[in-house]
């Protein structure tokens, strides 16, 4: 049985893949709401999607408590399909690293992701139904120097996606954790090199797979996706 889904909620929203799932989604039909600290950049994409924007400290309970309480009266009903994009980048030699920073960045890769997760879940699990979908890194999966929060960081969401997923898909909510192992594409910072075609990933493309992702059979579902550009070395 393919679920099917009407209302989504994209937390950590901005203009890369959040602006193309946003953008996919509404266009399947589906109401969008879009959270992030700054909701003023996301002024033009809720016009041109149609979808509602709301400001959350996703790293806050009470900020991720208020965010769908206000969301569902603006969508006609709890999202059934919840990403979450949001995490906290903070790079440096580890003997320099401010500890406050590096426990903020924890808080917003990891515990955001638990908040919004949880509050999602206490909603779907009502009905046996529901989508959470939750965006992985390279650091997902390997440390690199120099990175060590977010490395603490993404492994924490991995593990929170495979825990989730082995709790609640047997009642119903497909969960999902997706390895974005490369960089996303974007002419503001310049672009693609001009002798690497296609060396960055596509949002449009990242996006399109999350919608498989809600189009599998539940007979079938995929608990991990990893994504990574044709010409990344394994």
């Amino acid at each position: 049985m393919t679920p099917t889904y009407s209302r989504a909620l994209i937390v950590g929203a901005g203009s890369g893949l959040s602006a193309s799932l946003a953008r996919l989604l509404a266009a399947d039909g589906l109401k969008v709401g879009l959270a992030a600290r700054n909701v003023e950049k996301l002024s033009a994409l809720a016009a041109e999607t149609g979808a509602a924007i709301h400001a959350c400290d996703a790293s806050d309970p009470s900020d991720v408590e208020a965010l769908f309480a206000r969301l569902e009266p603006a969508l006609g009903g709890s999202p059934d399909v919840v990403v979450y994009n949001a995490s906290g980048r903070l790079r440096g030699p580890l003997v320099d690293l401010d500890p406050a920073a590096v426990a903020q960045s924890l808080m917003v890769s990891a515990y955001g992701g638990f908040l919004v997760a949880q509050a999602a879940a206490r909603r779907m699990l009502p009905h046996r139904h529901g989508a959470i979908l939750l965006t992985g890194a390279s650091a997902s999966v390997k440390g690199f120097a120099g990175s060590a929060p977010f490395a603490m960081g993404k492994f924490a969401l991995r593990g929170l996606g495979q825990s989730l997923a082995r709790e609640l898909q047997p009642q119903g909510i497909h969960v999902a954790h997706v390895v974005i192992d490369g960089a996303i594409r974007n002419p503001a910072r310049g672009g693609e090199p001009p002798d690497a075609p296609d060396s960055h990933l596509d949002p449009d493309a990242i996006a399109r797979a999350y919608r498989d992702l809600l189009r599998q059979d539940r007979s079938a579902w995929t608990s991990e996706l990893e994504l990574r550009p044709w010409v990344e070395r394994f």
